[in-house]
C-alpha cells in the first residue's frame, strides 16, 4: 500500500430510511359485505452500519464517498401485507476504527473485531396498518399510522493502527529499514528526516510459522504533543500496541537524553503509554565495537533492557525478534 492510500481519518454523512405508511385498505370482496379492516404494516426503513472487516487496512475507499443513504422501507398492502424492509446500508471499515459523533465528538464506539457492528442511524420502524385500530365500537377505521422518520447525521471515523509492536523514535532513526528487513514490508527509505508520512504495518515471521504485527510511525519530534511536525497525528496509533520498540541511532549525540524526549512527548500525548513494555534498540550499531557498546550500555537507563541492532548487516535482528517475542507472550 502506497503512504497517498493510507486515510485514518474521514467524516461521512449518513441517512436511514424512513419507516413505510401503515395501509388504510378496507376488505372488498364479491359476496363479503362489509368486509372490515385489513390494511398490512409499513415496512422497517433500512439502517446505515459501520462494520469492521479483517481485510481492510485503511479508510481510504471512504475518501472520496461521503453519504450514505438506506432505502425506505415499503407501504403497507391489503390483506394485511406488510410492506417490504428497506435494504441497510453497510460502511466497512478496518479494525481499529472509532466512530464520533460529528457534532459533539463523542466517542460511540470502537471496532476492534471482525464483523462487529455498529448502526449509526437506526431505520425508521414501519406504521401499522388501519386492521390494528378495529374496535368494539370502530368497525372500520379509516386511518393508520405513518411511517417513522430516518434519522441522518454526520460521523467521523478514526483509524488506529492494530499491532503488537509499535516502533518510537525521532526522524531518520532507521525504523522503516528495520520495517523493510524483518518483514516483507516496503516503505519509502531515504537519508533525510520524515520520509515516513504515514504509517507502515508489517508482518514478522518468527519461528514456527509464528508471527506478529509491527507498526512504523511517523518519526516524534520533541513538541510533537502540542502539534510540532507530523509525530503527533499518528502518536494514536501507538495506543494499540502492546509493547513499544524505542529506535536510538548509536551516533546520537544522547542516547539517554533523546530517550527521555520521545518518553515525556508519549507521556503528554497519552499517560497510559507508559504502562506498556518498553525496548530500546541502539540502531546502527555496525558502527560500533565490543568496547564502544559497553561504553555506551553504562550511559543507558537503568530500568530499561537494550539491545544493539544493524539493519543493514542484520546484526542483533534475531535476538531482537526474541526478545520482543518474549515481551509479548509474557
Amino acid at each position: 500500500m502506497t503512504e497517498g492510500n493510507f486515510v485514518d481519518y474521514v467524516k461521512i454523512h449518513a441517512k436511514s430510511g424512513k419507516g413505510g405508511k401503515g395501509s388504510m385498505h378496507l376488505h372488498r370482496e364479491k359476496f363479503v359485505e362489509k368486509g372490515g379492516p385489513d390494511g398490512g404494516d409499513g415496512g422497517r426503513g433500512g439502517h446505515v452500519i459501520v462494520r469492521a472487516s479483517k481485510h481492510m487496512w485503511t479508510l481510504y475507499h471512504l475518501k472520496f464517498k461521503k453519504h450514505f443513504k438506506a432505502e425506505h422501507g415499503g407501504d403497507g398492502g391489503s390483506s394485511r401485507s406488510t410492506g417490504k424492509d428497506g435494504k441497510d446500508a453497510i460502511i466497512e471499515v478496518p479494525l481499529g476504527t472509532i466512530i464520533r459523533d460529528g457534532e459533539t465528538n463523542q466517542i460511540l464506539q470502537e471496532l476492534t473485531e471482525d464483523h462487529q457492528e455498529f448502526v449509526i442511524c437506526e431505520g425508521g420502524k414501519g406504521g401499522r396498518g388501519n386492521w390494528h385500530f378495529k374496535s368494539s365500537t370502530n368497525q372500520t377505521p379509516r386511518y393508520s399510522q405513518p411511517g417513522i422518520p430516518a434519522e441522518e447525521g454526520w460521523f467521523l471515523l478514526e483509524l488506529k493502527v492494530l499491532a503488537d509492536v509499535g516502533l518510537v523514535g525521532f526522524p531518520n532513526a532507521g525504523k522503516s529499514t528495520l520495517l523493510s528487513v524483518i518483514t516483507s514490508a516496503k516503505p519509502k527509505i531515504a537519508d533525510y528526516e520524515f520520509t515516513t508520512l504515514k504509517p507502515n504495518l508489517g508482518i514478522v515471521q518468527y519461528r514456527n510459522f509464528q508471527s506478529f504485527v509491527m507498526a512504523d510511525i511517523p518519526g516524534i519530534i520533541e513538541g510533537a504533543a502540542e502539534g510540532k511536525g507530523l509525530g503527533h497525528r499518528f502518536l494514536r496509533h501507538i495506543e494499540r500496541n502492546s509493547t513499544l520498540l524505542f529506535m536510538i541511532p548509536a551516533d546520537s549525540d544522547d542516547v539517554r537524553n533523546e530517550y527521555k524526549i520521545l518518553l515525556n512527548e508519549l507521556k503528554k500525548h497519552n499517560p497510559e503509554l507508559l504502562d506498556k513494555q518498553r525496548l530500546l534498540a541502539i540502531t546502527k550499531s555496525d558502527m560500533l565495537d565490543d568496547e564502544l557498546k559497553e561504553e555506551l550500555s553504562q550511559e543507558l537507563p537503568d530500568d530499561l533492557e537494550h539491545v544493539f541492532i544493524s539493519s543493514v548487516t542484520q546484526t542483533g535482528i534475531t535476538e531482537l525478534k526474541d526478545k520482543l517475542w518474549a515481551m509479548l507472550n509474557e
